[in-house]
């Protein structure tokens, strides 16, 4: 069920998850979802990238689909400020706790894996969604960590981090906030953004926090709610 929209709040910013949001069930990146973040650059609503993947590919993203907005990388273990060809990156979050959560769980007998981009990440651990969750959050029970399921992965993130403070930091350098933006969004690590934006928009397929977290839930999944979402923000015609 949608909450109420207040049309008196001019949404000055976009904020958007990657995988099932801007991309279709087999986390191929979607035209329309293409077509629709050119639209609002082109008409001068900065589009923010916050995803839990690494910053390779998040920027990889950026510069392809041509967003003005910084990147929250690594379930904001990361914030990146693109500049032309350059870009500022501030790590939000140690390794090293996460590495020592792995540990952990691997001195459990839980027979978690690593994933595959897991090489190139510089502020989390995240692991193949092979594994119960609850098994390694009691695996890592006194260590400072938070363990977040996406349903592509499980991420290992020193407590205190998140997507939301770091987005909030992020934005604080071009003069937005939450409160400014239509964010989306389909995880659990969405939660706390979708919470806080003007308009958080999530879809029928995403887990059910990030569902009652939202302003609306889409009719449609993957990239054509993506675009509903906006629509009924009043940001896309």
């Amino acid at each position: 069920m949608a909450r109420t929209r207040d049309p008196l709040r001019p949404f000055r910013g976009v904020v958007t998850d990657v995988d099932g949001t801007l991309t279709d069930a087999d986390r191929r990146l979607d035209p329309r979802a293409v077509a629709a973040v050119r639209r609002l650059e082109a008409q001068g609503t900065p589009v923010t990238i916050a995803t839990g993947n690494v910053l390779p590919i998040a920027l990889a993203l950026q510069r392809f689909l041509g967003t003005s907005g910084p990147i929250v990388a690594e379930n904001g273990g990361l914030v990146c400020w693109p500049q032309g060809g350059s870009a500022t990156v501030e790590r939000r979050a140690s390794r090293r706790v996460a590495l020592r959560a792995f540990r952990a769980v691997r001195a459990a007998g839980i027979p978690a894996r690593r994933l595959f981009t897991d090489r190139w990440r510089e502020s989390e651990v995240a692991l193949e969604p092979t594994v119960p969750v609850t098994a390694v959050r009691r695996a890592v029970r006194g260590i400072p960590v938070i363990v977040e399921s996406t349903g592509y992965a499980l991420h290992l993130l020193e407590r205190g981090v998140g997507k939301l403070p770091s987005l909030v930091h992020a934005l604080g350098r071009t003069g937005l906030a939450p409160r400014d933006c239509v964010i989306l969004g389909d995880g659990d690590n969405d939660v706390a953004m979708l919470r806080a934006a003007g308009f958080g928009v999530s879809f029928p397929t995403a887990s059910a926090r990030a569902r009652a977290a939202a302003t609306l839930v889409t009719r449609q999944d993957y990239a054509a709610g993506f675009e509903e979402g906006l629509k009924a923000s009043g940001l896309l015609r």
